[in-house]
């Protein structure tokens, strides 16, 4: 408990610190607003203001980025009913319908409550535990850290998809993209080719500018360029009172507690913590208001994706395991400067991790003073036609891919990953899965044939220890749980 105030907190009003969160606060709102650009999108375009940064201020607006569009998906699923980011998905069911009732300013002030809320209550309980886990993980050697990696990557397979064959492939295929380049245990070239570029393997952001960016603008390509998202912000005065906050705490508390849940648990994410943290809302409070603008409704999907996009946060920093897809994005800023997210990490630089909590929080209270200020302003982002919004993304795009190796091959790996990842996403395979499995890849690899090298090629160096053994148990309980609620559902459908 010590270490979290021995940090020193004043340090944090830097003037770099302090644009980075207020810049990262106001671009995450207005990205977030758009429909199609997301959270991950979002800090994927972002990825390259990072390169000449320090890496706290480089973290914070990447975190701040988070925070807003995550608020801001809920301006346009409000104002549209169209999901600005997928875990605002939820938030359309009673937002969008008290919007047409009237009152789209309170509506969008519910959202705002909730957000820091849940936001401020997830940067607690990071301050709160990521000593004890990070003390945990020294305890963790290889097959430890090969069992929690592989239990993250099932876990985003059983839980965020669709389509559970197709996800599985999806994490096949990011597995396998990542052992191109050179071996570092045996010194073996893997797939290169004979392509001096391919040594490094593949360039993370150029991987992900493919994923996310490329794939997004063929999709927009496809509808009309001109069209504008939406041509009336009148009525957006931002507010409740404080006997309408008041009202809700219960669910505010109930669902940030689902997201802080969530956000620990290595690959699910914000989208399924707002509805789960919906229907436990919705099954608790026995009503029949909501999707007919239930103040409760929103504030539980509001305050949950936002607690879950913190705490994810906390594997990352701790363990170094990214809890969610954006933050695999976000890994990618400490990978660029050559640091390895972990426990490591907190013993080495503590008053990095401890800038980084403290200015998540920072993130949190300007997400609620920039969102009573600026939401007006923000939703008028949504009158920009899709043609400037496209030429801005291809902009983005050819600067990022280049300026992360200052190689023309990593932008030609992005332009030949986009169309592949826009038909897979049209076919419903995972891109969180994939790239889950791409960040993952080499901790996978490296840890696993390091466990068998330790015990002389026997595989019962994994359930021979005690943690390994908890988390085997883990793992098959989860798998088994899958198979029972697949056999379960084909009997229903029969």
């Amino acid at each position: 408990m010590a270490e979290i105030f021995s940090f020193d907190f004043l340090s944090l009003f830097t003037l770099e610190n302090l644009f980075a969160i207020v810049f990262g606060t106001m671009y995450g709102m207005a990205a977030g607003a758009m429909p199609g650009i997301g959270p991950t999108l979002a800090v994927t375009i972002l990825i390259p203001l990072t390169f000449g940064m320090n890496l706290l201020p480089a973290v914070l607006m990447l975190v701040a980025t988070f925070q807003g569009s995550e608020y801001g998906g809920s301006i346009s699923s409000i104002l549209l009913g169209i999901p600005g980011s997928p875990s605002a998905s939820a938030t359309l069911l009673d937002g969008y319908t008290m919007a047409k009732k009237g009152y789209p300013g309170k509506a969008l002030g519910y959202s705002l409550m909730a957000s820091f809320t849940g936001g401020l209550l997830g940067g607690i309980m990071m301050l709160l535990f990521m000593a004890p886990l990070a003390r945990m993980a020294f305890k963790f050697s290889d097959p430890e850290i090969f069992l929690i990696a592989a239990f993250g990557l099932i876990t985003i397979i059983t839980i965020d998809s669709k389509d559970v064959t197709k996800s599985i492939m999806s994490v096949i295929i990011g597995l396998l993209l990542r052992t191109a380049g050179t071996d570092l245990l045996s010194g073996v070239d893997r797939f290169t080719f004979g392509i001096p570029s391919m040594y490094e393997g593949f360039a993370f952001v150029a991987v992900i500018t493919g994923l996310f960016a490329v794939s997004e603008v063929l999709s927009m390509t496809g509808g009309d360029l001109g069209k504008s998202n939406v041509t009336d912000t009148k009525n957006l005065k931002v507010g409740i009172s404080v006997k309408e906050y008041c009202a809700v705490i219960p669910t505010l508390l109930r669902s940030s507690t689902v997201g802080i849940i969530f956000g620990v648990i290595p690959g699910i994410g914000p989208t399924p913590a707002a509805w789960m943290a919906y229907n436990e809302a919705k099954r608790s409070q026995r009503s029949k208001a909501f999707g007919t603008g239930e103040p409760a409704g929103i504030v539980s999907c509001e305050s949950a994706n936002s607690a879950c996009a913190g705490v994810s946060l906390l594997p990352l920093l701790a363990v170094g395991i990214p809890g969610s897809a954006t933050i695999a994005v976000m890994a990618s800023a400490f990978l660029i400067k050559g640091i390895q997210p972990g426990p490591q990490v907190l013993i080495k630089q503590p008053d990095l991790i401890y800038g980084i909590l403290w200015g998540f929080i920072l993130a949190v209270i300007a997400v609620l003073i920039l969102g009573k200020l600026f939401t007006t302003l923000t939703a008028r982002i949504l009158i920009v036609p899709n043609y400037i919004l496209l030429s801005i993304i291809v902009v983005a795009i050819i600067i990022g891919s280049y300026g992360a190796r200052n190689n023309l091959f990593d932008v030609g790996v992005a332009i030949a990953i986009g169309p592949i990842a826009f038909i897979l996403s049209k076919l419903n395979f995972s891109f969180p899965g994939f790239l889950m499995a791409f960040v993952l890849g080499e901790m996978i690899e490296t840890s696993f044939r390091r466990s068998l090298t330790l015990a002389r090629g026997s595989y019962s160096i994994f359930i021979t220890r005690p943690i390994s053994m908890v988390l085997v148990i883990m793992t098959l309980a989860l798998i088994i749980n899958t198979v029972y609620r697949a056999i379960k559902q084909g009997k229903r459908a029969a």
